[in-house]
């Protein structure tokens, strides 16, 4: 069993210096190298079907592409400013509900000129972080289909990679064309993905990739597709998440089958890596990076925005961004496994509250039956 200080590089998980503490050097480099260690495995048992659920998502990837060129409606003009004043409204309304007194910090001579920029400031940061997420997803994939030992599997892997490339495509071209370019990669969103890619075993992939990066996304396209006013976004994350949500659900498929042969000890080394991944993913929504841009101090502003010293997800937002990755880890058995020992860990980041809401294979089956139900009522099904 591993320490704090031996994952996370500190052994207090909720240190707030050691946290900002971490910055990103290498900002202004356009490539970034991690080793792939893992091996290639070829297989020559090409039975199509043996997994029946992977073989159906794999039917119904085929079936659901879609172009970001031709399907998303490019000539909808985004008025930045309007649309970042709603939420700037939103969070000015929500500061005052709260009682959130300004007196003696950074932000006392804060006027609506100020907060525009914060609320622009904060969806191009999101957006960016969305991107980078996705390339990240683009490059594990492809290592999924290159290390994973079923062919039902790699079949399916192999239309993710497209719908990531894809993911990646048009959420570039919303950054690039509607608003000012992109943010940088969060230091610890970067950190998490190289230690995706850099392990050697292919479940780790899955896990750290299909299960918790996919899994955060999940939530937080949805929750930004409600409460985002601009119709294209809205667009674009309708299309993203209809492929998120078959993405999660092929992970829990492919790991529950190969989790219930594992050891105890094989069982923690997951759980770890889901805790240590658990923290990379909350410790990025500190948003240092928008703090910096706009002059304010950042720990002066992370521990006014109802972040405590100790840096607790208190704030229910960040809380539901959770709420995709703690009932998958459940049903794959990573929460009891060891007396309960992710869970214990989840308990600190404040989010096992969600642990017996409805995993994302669930969500899936009845997400795609609504959908059949649908077309068959519409005349487009048998």
């Amino acid at each position: 069993m591993s320490t704090n200080e031996e994952l996370l590089g500190r052994a207090d998980v909720n240190d707030l210096d050691a946290i900002l503490a971490m910055t990103n050097t290498e900002i202004d480099e356009a490539i970034h190298t991690v080793r792939d260690n893992a091996p290639a495995i070829f297989t020559w048992d090409y039975e199509k079907g043996k997994r029946p659920q992977l073989n159906t998502l794999y039917e119904k990837a085929k079936h659901s592409q879609w172009n970001g060129e031709t399907d998303l409606d490019w000539s909808i003009e985004v008025d930045v400013e309007k649309f970042a004043q709603i939420m700037a409204d939103m969070q000015i309304a929500g500061f005052a509900e709260q009682g959130v007194d300004f007196a003696g910090t950074p932000f006392e001579k804060f006027g609506p000129k100020e907060w525009l920029q914060v609320a622009m400031e904060n969806q191009q940061w999101s957006l960016s972080q969305f991107m980078h997420g996705e390339q990240g997803a683009l490059v594990c994939t492809a290592k999924i289909v290159e290390t994973v030992p079923w062919i039902d599997a790699k079949y399916y892997a192999a239309t993710q990679v497209m719908d990531e490339a894809r993911h990646v495509e048009v959420f570039a071209k919303y950054l690039d064309t509607k608003l000012d370019g992109h943010y940088p990669i969060n230091l610890h969103l970067r950190m998490l993905l190289d230690d995706i890619i850099s392990d050697d075993r292919w479940d780790m992939t899955y896990l750290g990739m299909q299960i918790m990066v996919e899994g955060l996304a999940l939530a937080a396209f949805g929750m930004a597709m409600q409460t985002t006013p601009d119709p294209l976004l809205k667009q674009l994350l309708r299309y993203v998440m209809s492929d998120e949500a078959r993405h999660v659900a092929f992970g829990v498929l492919s790991l529950k089958e190969f989790y219930e042969g594992l050891s105890d000890k094989e069982m923690m080394e997951r759980q770890e890596f889901a805790f240590e991944a658990a923290v990379r993913m909350r410790d990025r929504f500190l948003q240092q990076e928008v703090w910096e841009r706009m002059g304010v101090d950042v720990k002066a502003a992370v521990k006014l925005f109802d972040v405590p010293a100790e840096v607790k997800n208190q704030d229910p937002f960040q809380q539901l961004l959770f709420s995709k990755i703690v009932p998958n880890c459940k049903k794959l058995g990573l929460l009891d496994a060891n007396d309960g020992w992710l869970r214990k860990k989840f308990d600190v980041l404040g989010v096992s509250q969600f642990e017996d809401w409805a995993d994302t294979g669930e969500e899936y089956l009845e997400m795609d039956a609504v959908s059949q139900d649908r077309l068959a009522a519409a005349g487009e099904v048998g």
